[in-house]
């Protein structure tokens, strides 16, 4: 598996990303999750709409927490074209629970954890902690990448003005 090295750091230590990197332009890879039911999601199932996808490591920190609670306000002023999905190495019992308590229901959780499929289809699987790697994808209508941005330091959260900018131009 491919291995890149110098792009995040988690506290300052370095972390080695696993998988194919993904570039603005590419069509966006169809990757399998699982759902907070324990069934299968495809990305594929989302043809014709715009997609946010949030990386995170866990919904269960601080920082996971905020984002994804601001992506689900975020949703409330966009179109119901525009379809915002969060996904993490997180079970899917965990991310049910944790989006009962966030009140968090405009944002889909998917998990990763049974075969790292997104994280190594996207480059974004950290070999060290075997979590992903906190990154935004934006895919337009098509399926086409418009948008990445993968934190440097998975504590920050995303430039979320950049992204919706980036969605605002494709609606």
């Amino acid at each position: 598996m491919k291995e890149r090295t110098g792009i995040i750091t988690m506290g300052g230590i370095p972390l080695t990303l696993l998988g194919n990197e993904v570039n603005i332009g590419d069509r966006a890879p169809d990757f399998v999750a699982i759902d907070n039911n324990l069934g299968l999601f495809r990305l594929s199932s989302l043809k014709g709409k715009i997609i946010i996808i949030s990386a995170v490591p866990s919904l269960d920190t601080p920082v996971c927490d905020l984002e994804t609670r601001r992506f689900n306000e975020e949703a409330a002023g966009l179109s119901q074209d525009v379809e915002i999905i969060t996904i993490s190495m997180d079970l899917p019992f965990a991310q049910k629970r944790w989006c009962a308590a966030a009140g968090v229901e405009r944002v889909k959780t998917y998990s990763d954890h049974r075969d790292a499929d997104f994280g190594e289809k996207y480059g974004v699987l950290t070999k060290e902690t075997r979590l992903l790697a906190r990154a935004v994808f934006v895919v337009d209508r098509e399926g086409t990448i418009r948008h990445i941005e993968v934190l440097g330091d998975i504590s920050h959260e995303p430039h979320y003005d950049a992204i919706l900018t980036a969605v605002a131009q494709l609606t």
